[in-house]
């Protein structure tokens, strides 16, 4: 039978949606997002689980960790091992985690971002707690299980975790198109919160922040903008300013040191070499000129960052300067997303402990239920033994007369009493009425002897009481909501009373940083630029001591105020901004600092700069004369700006910028061309344009004809330019319009 082709056609762009949209929910759900009810994400619920099967459990020895990430990646999680040992690491690491869930034996890195040593010369077992209260009653089917990738294994769709991890221990994920940023919070805290919450479901934000005031960091720190967590908790985003704690200590001499010992949570891992070399820069661009030295002290017992300040320095004034210039006060953005009944979801403090409770009952309805039906089967079984001690004789008389173990248990599950032989017909009369059901029969014919004991029996009937006792119990709770909130309530006071510690993160309303900075004391100076675009500043009465030197060997000297900002023009429109107090101070033989280091100019990239410096550019006119002879005004406001590289104007093809200058009454232009056609004009017929246009013509040019020297005159300015070997005084050239051919020399 031949099976005809069957072609579906469709658009591509619909093909392509539908599969990338698969890609971001599969990446979303089952790789970067934490699901609501347990607070982990799939590799970390899928590590943990691992380790509960291999056995790695707290009174046991540890186990390699290569071990658990192959087993993992074998069984469950069939991504790369690095991703695996990763999240296992972070797992263990107790400046991370809020509360660590696997206890690590060997290197698993530090709070200095130093990484853990490699998955083969580790090893690593659960913690306590996450054996009793991430993954205790797995047995009683409490929750659900599914096919691992390949449906060799089964692994839990979530851990029956009883507290809510999703705050205790945060979350951090980047998905497709968004992420989730969750703070660590304090154990206590939150347990003391999930029983407000299950006392008063109507609980509010602000209610719930009696019991949960805001988060707590591992690293302890500061939380500085209180009045704000409200609106953060009741949103589910938002950011928390965090600041690091300090101490100030005298020392000999009457000499002070500021003395880091908590730094910020965003601070662990690299960024506290990058605080150090942040406190470095200010130092060395003079900044921060009461420090003299900084050292890093920090050990296994805690953190310990130093800076040695001069005698008689500020430390409260340097204290904020770092707050504001370094990482020592960051921000921590809050984005509280999770999984929540199958699909991403942005949730607030309350939504995300109601979600909890209701999986905690949940696990509760599956645990009681299958605790109850244990009980039950339990109670059948006793009654069936306590019964067969009130009639021992008579079945260890069916046992004799019976030829094997099924005619046996016929006789006591139906009252089949053929073919078995009695002593006396009262016997097999009684042995007629017996009904015992299949598993009562199975537990006699199983029973031993020493159980015929007085006190054995005795113990069997105290059980039976115990068990019934039990069954009321389990009924209670499964069918009263108040009864089965009264025993979670109970597990989690008892988790509190063990594991719950000292909050650690101090939270308070902290003014914010103020820079309060010393008047900078005006001067004249002079900005040498030589022709590797090396600049240095030196004040006037130096530079009039080495006027001749400096002249010669500078391609520019810009005659300013040292508080002045210094605007270059290159020959392709850019605009480049620095501040004269960027650049080095000093003596006049001290070597420059190269402009790349304080603008975006990049003196390899063969552009011409014109140099002028501008202390109010607001007010003022500048004047752009291109090689194509187009010319404007243009207001100096428009080149007021933040940004060290803007657009200064525009130019058309092939065109460049040859001259920039300041407008000045009663200027002149004179333009110049190769042919060595002059054409002077008064600058004031130079219309004003916005920097963003290309400018008027200010000359009539031959085809192949450019200009190559623009001069702006001021009254009173001598200048002499040479034309075949002819000296031609440009003041004294004929003023004409502007747009004519000018006169040739």
């Amino acid at each position: 039978m031949k099976v005809e082709e069957q072609i579906i056609q469709t658009e591509y762009s619909e093909v392509m949606e539908k599969n990338y949209i698969d890609y971001a929910m599969s990446v979303i759900v089952s790789r970067a997002l934490p699901d609501v009810r347990d607070g982990l994400k799939p590799v970390q619920r899928r590590t943990l689980y691992d380790m509960y099967e291999l056995g790695t459990k707290y009174d046991k020895p540890h186990r390699k960790s290569a071990r658990i990430v192959g087993d993992t990646m074998g069984k469950y999680h069939p991504h790369g091992d690095s991703s695996i040992y990763g999240a296992l690491v972070v797992l263990a690491q107790k400046f991370k985690m809020g509360l660590p869930l696997v206890d690590g034996h060997g290197n698993f890195g530090s709070i200095e971002g130093d990484g853990a040593a490699a998955m083969r010369y580790t090893e690593a077992r659960l913690e306590k707690i996450t054996q009793e209260t991430y993954l205790g009653d797995m047995d009683l089917d409490v929750v659900d299980f599914v096919p691992n990738f390949d449906e060799t294994e089964k692994e839990p769709e979530v851990l029956p975790v009883r507290v809510p991890n999703l705050l205790i221990n945060g979350a951090e994920g980047i998905a497709v198109g968004m992420t989730t940023s969750i703070p660590t919070h304090n154990l206590g805290e939150v347990i003391d919160g999930v029983i407000a919450y299950m006392k008063n479901p109507d609980i509010n934000t602000e209610q719930m922040m009696e019991y949960i005031p805001g988060p707590d960091f591992p690293t302890g720190g500061i939380v500085t903008n209180k009045d704000e967590l409200k609106a953060i908790y009741s949103t589910g985003q938002g950011k928390i300013k965090i600041r690091g704690k300090v101490e100030i200590e005298k020392v000999k001499g009457g000499k002070e040191r500021i003395v880091v010992t908590e730094i910020p949570y965003t601070m662990i891992g690299a960024n506290i070499g990058k605080f150090l070399n942040d406190v470095y820069s200010l130092v060395e661009q003079k900044k921060l000129n009461d420090i003299v030295d900084i050292s890093n002290q920090s050990s296994k017992s805690g953190i310990r960052i130093v800076i040695d300040l001069k005698k008689g320095a500020d430390a409260d004034a340097v204290c904020n300067i770092l707050y504001k210039k370094t990482r020592l006060e960051d921000t921590f953005g809050v984005n509280m997303l999770a999984v929540a009944d199958g699909r991403p979801e942005t949730l607030g403090l309350v939504p995300i402990i109601r979600h909890h409770v209701n999986f905690q009952y949940e696990l509760a309805t599956r645990k009681y239920t299958t605790l109850l039906r244990k009980e039950r089967d339990k109670k059948e079984i006793q009654e069936g033994l306590i019964k067969a001690c009130d009639v021992i004789d008579l079945i260890i008389e069916i046992l004799r007369g019976s030829k094997n173990i099924k005619q046996a248990k016929d006789c006591l599950v139906n009252g089949n009493v053929e073919d078995i032989k009695f002593k006396s017909e009262q016997s097999k009369k009684d042995a007629a009425g017996l009904h015992f059901t299949e598993r009562q029969a199975d537990a006699i014919l199983n029973m031993r002897l020493h159980r015929l004991i007085g006190l054995e029996i005795e113990a069997l009937r105290k059980d039976y009481e115990e068990t019934m006792l039990n069954i009321q119990n389990y009924t209670d709770i499964l069918e009263h909501r108040s009864s089965m909130a009264k025993v979670i309530i109970k597990e989690l006071k008892a988790v509190k009373k063990e594991y719950a510690k000292e909050r650690k993160t101090v939270i308070d309303n902290v003014a914010e940083a103020v820079i309060v900075e010393k008047p900078i004391e005006e001067i004249d100076v002079a900005v040498l630029i030589d022709r590797f675009y090396y600049a240095r500043v030196i004040d006037m009465p130096t530079y009039e001591r080495n006027k001749e030197t400096a002249d010669s060997e500078s391609k520019h000297v810009i005659f300013c105020k040292n508080v002045d900002r210094l605007v270059m023009f290159t020959d392709k429109g850019t605009l480049h901004t620095i501040k004269v107090l960027d650049l080095p101070f000093g003596k006049f033989r001290d070597k420059g600092q190269p402009l790349d280091n304080n603008s975006n100019f990049d003196a390899s990239s063969e552009e011409n700069l014109f140099i002028d410096a501008i202390p109010n550019i607001i007010g003022k006119k500048l004047v752009f004369g291109t090689a194509k002879g187009m010319l404007k005004q243009v207001d100096g406001s428009e080149f007021d700006v933040a940004r060290k590289t803007a657009a200064a104007t525009k130019l058309n093809d092939g065109d460049s910028v040859l001259a920039v200058a300041m407008m000045q009454d009663d200027m002149t232009i004179v333009m110049q061309s190769a042919n060595n056609v002059f054409l002077r004009i008064d600058a004031s017929t130079i219309p004003e344009k916005k920097k963003g246009a290309a400018g008027v013509r200010g000359i009539k040019l031959d085809a192949k004809d450019v200009l190559t020297n623009i001069y702006c005159l001021a009254p009173g300015d001598n200048v002499n330019v040479k034309v075949k070997g002819k000296a031609i005084a440009l003041n004294r050239l004929h003023i004409g319009n502007r747009d004519t051919k000018g006169v040739k020399k």
